[in-house]
């Protein structure tokens, strides 16, 4: 798997810092709330694990699982819930906890589902943000880091289900995905 890496974009070090940093303010922000913790399926499923034992709050976990990528590079821009909530979030205050904002349409899908169902207030967390990327407008409540449009893996990320178990985020080579 190393060899299909082009650059190690963030090592396990920076994102490990990053995820602590998060991890406070979720719980400053969350004092006496015990929000609901929603991790989208599988790409989330790392970065909630080290956020979670950060935080120093009680909090509920779900999970939900969508797709729109199936085993390319780019989204197809149609969202399929694989496997919904299992919690009622009516009334409850509900964090988003996603691997990586691309096009934001995934997001902005979950967002307005999620709005039916009437919680207090959602956020959304996110480890890495493509904005070049965007093809609507997502307001991010926590953000790991800013990337640019290159292919990343690693860190839960995927290409073909593939590379989630890396520890660091890297650019994948363009020959391995073209």
């Amino acid at each position: 798997m190393i060899n299909d890496i082009k650059e190690v974009l963030l090592d396990e070090t920076a994102i490990q810092k990053k995820v602590k940093e998060i991890a406070r303010q979720i719980s400053a922000d969350y004092n006496n709330k015990f929000p609901v913790i929603i991790c989208i399926l599988k790409g989330g499923v790392i970065f909630l694990t080290d956020l979670i034992k950060n935080i120093s709050i009680p909090v509920e976990l779900d999970f939900m699982a969508l797709s729109s990528y199936g085993d390319t590079t780019k989204s197809s821009g149609v969202v399929k819930i694989k496997k919904d909530i299992d919690v009622d979030i009516a009334g409850r205050h509900v964090i988003i906890v996603e691997d990586i904002v691309d096009s934001g349409l995934t997001l902005k899908y979950i967002n307005d589902y999620f709005t039916q169902h009437k919680p207090a207030s959602i956020k959304i967390c996110t480890l890495l943000d493509k904005p070049q990327a965007h093809k609507t407008k997502i307001h991010i409540d926590y953000l790991g880091f800013e990337v640019g449009n290159e292919f990343v893996v690693g860190y839960g990320l995927d290409y073909a289900q593939k590379y989630r178990n890396l520890p660091y985020i890297g650019i994948l080579k363009e020959e391995i995905y073209s």
